[in-house]
């Protein structure tokens, strides 16, 4: 076991929601796990990571829905891990859970691809609910982060996000009529990541089908047509 890792169980039923918590303070990763975990079974808490990197090694490893991740750790810190971790496994949501309320670590988490920002001070219910939420396809935001940021975190334009080279790919693939399936060949991915790779796609752009996707792919520069003989 390195430090800070630590893997709890690698079997996981269908209707439960399987959590990595990351944090480089044991304590803060005891007290995390204790308030997941203090309500029913729906939620499992399957490894803890202690930085960054053990988080995408872990991921690789347990495949959780749902990573709890801080942002002041040594090495690759919570911000850059999910970046990495959103281009990686774009199937796995990130819950940024940290001290600091200021709207540029806020910012900063959202664009590199987290589902939600909670305080460290959330309580067990609103945590659980959280979780469960995001796992479902929706976002979390504590209400005093809310208060603060929100106008701000609402007024970044989608489209003004850019392209993961991975979805890069994707929309190139996508541009020459490739379905998902061939596209998760072509990549070596399963169908499922190429899926979530969609959707991310769609959401910055915020368009609803592949059509649109290329048209504003190529209007904005992202992708070029391919070359018709």
């Amino acid at each position: 076991m390195r430090d800070g890792w630590r893997v709890f169980t690698s079997v996981v039923r269908d209707n439960q929601v399987a959590v990595l918590i990351v944090d480089d303070h044991p304590l803060f990763r005891a007290g995390i796990r204790d308030r997941v975990q203090s309500g029913d079974d729906s939620i499992v808490v399957v490894g803890e990571a202690g930085s960054g990197q053990e988080a995408c090694d872990q991921i690789r490893e347990l495949r959780p829905a749902v990573v709890l991740m801080d942002i002041a750790m040594p090495g690759m810190n919570g911000i850059e891990a999910t970046r990495t971790i959103h281009e990686m496994f774009p199937e796995v949501d990130v819950i940024i859970l940290s001290v600091y309320d200021d709207d540029q670590y806020v910012r900063a988490a959202l664009e590199a691809g987290a589902s939600g920002y909670l305080l460290k001070t959330v309580e067990a219910a609103e945590l659980r609910e959280s979780i469960v939420r995001v796992a479902q396809g929706g976002s979390a935001l504590s209400p005093s982060v809310a208060r603060t940021v929100l106008g701000q975190v609402s007024g970044i334009p989608q489209r003004g996000l850019q392209p993961t080279e991975r979805e890069r790919q994707v929309l190139e693939l996508v541009a020459r009529g490739v379905s998902n399936k061939a596209i998760a060949r072509e990549l070596f991915l399963s169908t499922r990541t190429i899926e979530a790779h969609m959707r991310n796609i769609f959401d910055k752009m915020g368009v609803t089908s592949r059509t649109e996707a290329v048209t504003q792919a190529v209007r904005l520069h992202w992708i070029r047509l391919p070359d018709v003989s």
